[in-house]
């Protein structure tokens, strides 16, 4: 059953950029940059949501399993936050 329980598991990657998927994370990335000021929390903010949602053991791929959103673009939007039970910011 070991052996079963290592076949089926899933390379995890914290996030987009971090992936191999780059086109991807380019075109959000560009995304996020366009969104209005008023939308957009600070890059400080947006960096230190990133930081916790990436040692998050629900992200997979990019996405947030709670959600199922891109992680990168809810960081990046004020009237966003953890789709977590409990809260993580």
């Amino acid at each position: 059953m070991e052996n079963r329980k290592e076949t089926l598991r899933v390379c995890k990657k914290c996030l987009l950029r971090e992936g191999e998927e780059e086109e991807y994370w380019i075109n959000l990335e560009q995304y996020i940059a366009n969104l209005e000021e008023e939308v957009r929390v600070s890059q400080e903010e947006y960096e230190r949501r990133l930081h916790i949602c990436g040692q998050c053991e629900k992200i997979i791929n990019g996405m947030c399993r709670v959600c199922g959103c891109f992680v990168e673009l809810r960081c990046a939007l004020k009237v966003r936050h953890c789709a977590d039970v409990k809260k993580k910011w």
